[in-house]
């Protein structure tokens, strides 16, 4: 006779609600502080309740959800999506958060200074021919050994 889950360990739940890859990656999430239950700081044997809050950090993306359902392995996404339900506030914060990433000027074309690119270095090469011819100056690309010969 098989009875419903009543608890389950929050890193095995985060697991199987595929918001981590891997147990292990799970585990360490929680340990670092990026996962909350009910608004407090928890262990990863902390067990797991329908109707608990769990706040957490995937990367730069902050979600709060309430779970809906344990499972004891994990299945398809489909499946997953079924064990929680996001907030609406998460879901505003995740879709502000990501226009803004989404209109945030490219963080290399800011750079002025640093290694030239192949462009840029092409160009200088054509500025110092044009001006080593300019001057009467053999340029290295004219001589045939490195040798002095004058």
């Amino acid at each position: 006779m098989t009875h419903p889950m009543e608890t389950m360990r929050l890193d095995k739940w985060l697991w199987c609600a595929r918001f981590y890859k891997t147990r292990s990656l799970a585990t360490e999430e929680v340990g670092k502080g990026r996962v909350t239950v009910n608004g407090q700081a928890v262990k990863a044997a902390r067990d797991l309740r329908c109707g608990d809050t769990v706040a957490l950090r995937q990367g730069p993306v902050a979600r709060t959800v309430v779970v809906k359902g344990l499972s004891g392995a994990r299945g398809p996404a489909p499946v997953a999506q079924q064990l929680y339900e996001e907030t609406a506030e998460s879901i505003s914060a995740r879709e502000k958060a990501a226009e803004q990433r989404r209109l945030a000027p490219e963080p290399a074309a800011t750079l002025q200074e640093g290694r030239p690119t192949k462009r840029d270095r092409r160009e200088i090469d054509r500025i110092n021919d044009r001006t080593a011819q300019r001057a009467g100056r053999k340029d290295w690309g004219d001589r045939w050994s490195a040798s002095i010969d004058e």
